[in-house]
């Protein structure tokens, strides 16, 4: 019914035109972010910064009867201002940062959850001098990035991408010692750094091709090795040595930043191959680009990088787009997606929520890493 003509045409009074005319402006407001005056009549608020906008239907389908939930649609951390507030929980994706500038503005935040296993965009320790519990989904796509994983290094390994690459030209040769020399997976090392879940889920699909698995992962406990029939390496240093393929599986961390840089790059053996899948701060990318450029690498598939969308100046990005530098056909590069599948991506918003969803009524937050 219009606001200005009720049944039949006439004009309504003015005790139905104006509930009329409430109704509407409920409608047209119902998805926006509400009016932060008004939060005390309302259901406590939950905001999901970035990535993830409307239809928000997984969120609500979760939080609906306890929360009233919005997107911000953020692409950088200034444009949480006067959306975040009055929030009651943060669902944090990785287009942005949220540093203590945005936390100092929080007035009843209980939790905030990355929607990810990784955490360094959010600064968890400031989080946790304010009281705010930050907590992470770690399991929402175990499978699809330990596949990625392996499946960069078969495209690599198995020459099926230089292949593909050099057999485009009309003038090219239709041949396969264009790929030489390839040698067979079976027996050969692979080397895990970081056995957490995902690098789990790699080691053990690794063994599944016969491959010789190796880790270093300092926190891991005695015997865990054992247990999946893995070897342990004590050091990068060793790991590096022996392995002809390094799949990265760590988070980001003060110890991690770099740990792949060029003087760790040149003990691994000649035509070996790097894959990561877990964050772009934990590789030098220059050195990357020049360990494939002089051969020392025969390849590498790399999914993460230190600037995303990345800078057209890195110089991995550069040697990936220039047809004539030597490691334009041993690199892949991807857009940080190997996370997803729809399945995944799913489990990692309703995670997410479901997380929140406890903290409201209550109860401990689970997966918390700050505190």
């Amino acid at each position: 019914m219009s606001p200005q003509l009720g049944l039949g045409g006439k004009i309504p009074n003015s005790t139905v035109f104006l509930r009329a005319l409430a109704k509407s402006q409920t409608k047209q407001t119902k998805h926006q972010i509400p009016n932060t005056e008004h939060q005390n009549i309302m259901k406590p608020l939950v905001v999901v910064t970035d990535f993830v906008g409307e239809p928000l239907d997984i969120e609500r389908a979760v939080l609906g009867s306890e929360a009233e939930v919005v997107a911000a649609g953020a692409l950088t951390e200034g444009d949480l201002a006067g959306k975040v507030e009055e929030a009651r929980a943060l669902l944090v994706y990785h287009f942005i940062s949220v540093t203590d500038a945005t936390l100092a503005r929080l007035k009843q935040c209980k939790l905030i959850v990355r929607c990810g296993a990784g955490t360094d965009n959010v600064d968890g320790k400031a989080a946790a001098a304010r009281g705010i519990p930050l907590a992470n989904v770690p399991d929402y796509g175990t499978e699809d990035v330990a596949d990625t994983a392996l499946g960069l290094m078969l495209s690599l390994t198995r020459g099926t991408h230089r292949l593909n690459m050099q057999g485009r030209p009309l003038d090219s040769a239709w041949h396969y010692k264009t790929a030489a020399p390839l040698r067979r997976l079976r027996g050969r090392v692979f080397g895990v750094v970081g056995l957490g879940r995902i690098g789990t889920a790699a080691a053990l699909r690794a063994k599944a091709f016969g491959m010789d698995v190796v880790f270093y992962d300092p926190y891991v406990r005695d015997g865990f090795d054992k247990s999946l029939g893995l070897r342990r390496a004590w050091s990068i240093e060793e790991l590096m040595k022996q392995s002809h393929v390094v799949s990265l599986h760590c988070p980001l961390t003060d110890e991690t930043r770099r740990i792949i840089r060029a003087e760790t790059l040149s003990l691994m053996p000649e035509g070996s191959y790097l894959v990561n899948t877990a964050r772009g701060d934990v590789v030098d990318t220059k050195a990357l680009a020049d360990a494939l450029a002089g051969g020392k690498l025969a390849g590498a598939g790399i999914d993460v990088l230190p600037q995303e969308p990345p800078s057209p100046d890195d110089a991995l990005v550069k040697a990936w787009r220039d047809p004539r530098h030597p490691a334009h056909e041993r690199l892949i590069l991807t857009p940080h997606a190997a996370f997803y599948t729809e399945e995944g991506l799913d489990d990692m918003r309703r995670k997410g929520c479901e997380n929140v969803l406890r903290v409201l009524r209550g109860e401990a937050p689970r997966n918390v890493v700050n505190m």
